[in-house]
């Protein structure tokens, strides 16, 4: 039997409020919450998941592992999730690319796609 895909784990200095930033982005909730991780999801039954642990070093180099988002509408999700406090981050994409990068509260880089309907599309 082959393995699935159960949740992305991302160091965070501060896990409540990156588990806050990422709820808001993606509509989900919280799901668990102690000292040592919080984790978050549509709800308990429904993976994948992203569990936030505490690290104490900081961030360093650009992530080797990020989000994508697919939203109904680009422009409109880079403006909301900016609202929530995310800002534009530099990877070295060109102004042509029709994605954009954006780095959460702690500085982890994601993108926002032009919509997409399929996976390879």
């Amino acid at each position: 039997m082959a393995s699935s895909l159960y949740t992305l784990v991302i160091d965070a200095h501060d896990l409540r409020a990156q588990a806050r930033f990422w709820c808001g982005v993606l509509d989900w909730k919280v799901l668990y919450e102690d000292d040592a991780e919080i984790v978050i999801g549509v709800d308990e039954s429904a993976t994948p998941g992203i569990t936030f642990v505490p690290v104490e070093e900081g961030k360093t180099l650009k992530n080797r592992l990020h989000i994508d988002l697919n939203p109904d509408d680009l422009d409109a999700e880079v403006a909301r999730i900016t609202a929530l406090g995310a800002r534009p981050a530099d990877v070295g994409q060109g102004p042509d690319d029709p994605w954009r990068v954006l780095a959460d509260p702690e500085g982890n880089e994601f993108c926002v796609l032009t919509p997409k309907r399929s996976l390879v599309a």
